[in-house]
């Protein structure tokens, strides 16, 4: 099996599991289980904002929300430290999952290593490829996922969501802040004066 097969292999076996995503997300009138859509969408953003990205990153960017669906919110109490166990649960869950479904299309521990410490989110701002994930994935929530999230919380105030702005922003490397202000993705319009009021210093 050539690389390029076993990469193929790779993503196709994710795809397959993300398929499976119960939760559906209607684009241009089509319906799309909700987590292939965003898998598809993480590797479409970083082929434009890091198109020489490694193959760890790539594969990391395809496996980020892999299988979501199985570890809901609602396993965990509803409080915010219930809040940070779920997040912990789930970054544990993806990077597992993306681990053996990799060992199956016949990757060695190396590069399963790299891709599950990226989608663990372990190293953010040391780990470049963790940092890159974290950039797709900052940037991707923009592009499409932040005006539906202001849309399920209308009871959010300018200062809430400037802070909520804020955090993403920081999460970041100077390159993606970059290239979201160079026009290389498209700002909800709605939320563009907010944005550029969160991210001033």
């Amino acid at each position: 099996m050539t690389d390029s097969q076993r990469f193929e292999r790779a993503i196709a076996l994710f795809d397959a599991a993300n398929a499976a995503d119960p939760n559906k997300e209607i684009v241009d009138g089509k319906e799309h289980p909700k987590e292939l859509l965003y898998a598809r969408r993480m590797s479409e953003m970083l082929d434009r904002f890091a198109p020489d990205a490694p193959e760890a990153v790539r594969l990391a960017v395809r496996a980020q929300h892999i299988e979501r669906w199985k570890v809901p919110r609602s396993n965990y109490p509803m409080d915010r430290n219930g809040y940070l166990l779920w997040r912990t649960g789930l970054y544990k869950y993806h990077a597992e999952t993306a681990g053996r479904l990799m060992k199956e299309a016949g990757y060695g521990d190396e590069m399963i290593a790299r891709v599950q410490a990226a989608v663990g989110k372990r190293g953010i701002k040391v780990n470049q490829e963790t940092q890159l994930l974290e950039d797709v994935v900052d940037l991707v929530f923009i592009e499409h996922y932040m005006l539906g999230f202001a849309g399920q919380h209308p009871d959010y105030d300018e200062e809430k969501w400037i802070g909520i702005i804020r955090k993403t922003w920081q999460k970041m490397s100077k390159e993606a802040h970059e290239f979201a202000l160079a026009g290389k993705i498209k700002l909800p319009e709605a939320l563009v004066q907010l944005i550029l009021k969160s991210i001033k210093d």
